[in-house]
């Protein structure tokens, strides 16, 4: 496999990874990550302009070929801290011991960079062909969580179940959480998984269902949660949103665990959960607010309210301004905001009104 071109006089360089599975699926996969059986920083350095290096995870970025190629030193890691980061145990060590840090069998393999020879420690290839995903060891998911939620990803992605005693270990864990485990690494596979635009074997609605019935979102809240009466991904597709992601998860309710960033956390506060009764409460309601709080009103409280402002009332817009009644010899007051709300109330109506009407309206108005 010539991706890059590279000069392995060594024979320890490694494409490993989703690079090698995509290789065999026949999928295109646009990250180069290539392992070396030994100091990756020193031997890596010779093949291009070096852009970044990590002597602590002996990782080193190397512009080849105009593209930016990850190259890392075998390692073998340790969780100290169940649900948070490994800490490297050993650099330089054997191939084998490097893949078996992996999280799922279809993610272990590796690819001789020299002669394209495959090599399967782990029966990653028998499994791509059966379409199973299966993890490594028995405390795979007690030591990395999150490996519950790529499991998720890969399902959708290449249409994947997970192996009998993979979903048992997963099924198991998840009715024992510990809930001390990185958030942020929970929120990154989250947002991988339902905020995916590329091309997948299952949609994303199949994936969020799964994602309830399987109980995975109990990593995310150990509140109980139905599945919503919603389609979210016709959702999203109708109307596109840049954090796609947090309708699908936002529809949990409580996401108080995630590190939610200022506009995410926006989204979740602006949220309306009060009656919405006629076309002018409607409005004023969402006025203001992101897309996203939109679509999550839809998810969690009425649909059809949503969409009746997304695809008729949003359009609505007054024409005239402050320095309009100005000009009418109205002078500005609180009565200025009082009468724009009774024109916006006949304009929801009327929503074809002419700048021209608009103005008899006010005339009218102010002098009632």
């Amino acid at each position: 496999m010539d991706i890059i071109n590279i000069n392995d006089t060594s024979n320890k360089l490694y494409y490993i990874g989703g690079i090698v599975r995509d290789f065999l699926l026949h999928r295109d996969n646009f990250d180069i990550d290539i392992t070396y059986v030994g100091d990756a920083i020193s031997y890596c350095k010779k093949f291009g302009e070096v852009i970044q290096v990590n002597p602590d995870f002996g990782t080193i970025k190397v512009l080849v070929d105009g593209k930016v190629v990850d190259f890392a030193s075998t390692r073998t890691e340790r969780y100290d801290k169940k649900g948070h980061l490994p800490q490297v145990d050993k650099l330089g060590v054997s191939l084998k011991d490097d893949v078996m840090r992996r999280d799922f069998t279809i993610n272990s393999l590796a690819m001789s960079v020299s002669s394209g020879e495959i090599i399967d420690f782990t029966g990653g290839v028998d499994d791509l062909k059966k379409g199973i995903l299966r993890i490594l060891h028995d405390g795979s998911f007690i030591d990395d969580p999150t490996r519950i939620i790529r499991g998720l990803k890969f399902a959708m992605r290449f249409g994947f179940e997970l192996d009998e005693h993979s979903k048992h270990l997963q099924d198991e864990y998840l009715s024992n959480i510990n809930y001390d485990m990185s958030y942020s690494r929970v929120k990154k596979e989250l947002i991988e998984t339902f905020g995916c635009t590329k091309l997948m074997s299952h949609g994303l609605q199949w994936a969020y269902e799964k994602f309830i019935s399987e109980k995975i979102y109990k990593l995310v809240t150990p509140e109980d949660v139905r599945l919503p009466d919603v389609n979210i991904e016709k959702l999203v597709l109708d109307y596109p949103v840049q954090n796609q992601w947090i309708v699908f998860v936002g529809a949990l309710g409580d996401l108080s665990l995630l590190p939610l960033t200022k506009v995410e956390q926006k989204i979740v506060n602006d949220i309306p959960s009060c009656t919405l009764k006629n076309d002018f409460e409607i409005y004023k309601a969402f006025k203001n607010l992101q897309l996203e709080s939109i679509l999550l009103y839809a998810v969690l409280y009425d649909e059809k309210i949503a969409r009746h402002y997304l695809d008729n009332l949003r359009k609505v817009k007054i024409s005239i301004t402050g320095d309009d009644l100005k000009k009418l010899g109205v002078a500005p007051s609180k009565e200025y905001s009082i009468c724009f709300d009774e024109l916006l109330k006949v304009k929801l109506n009327k929503p074809n009104m002419s700048q021209l009407e608009e103005i008899e309206f006010v005339k009218n108005y102010f002098m009632a």
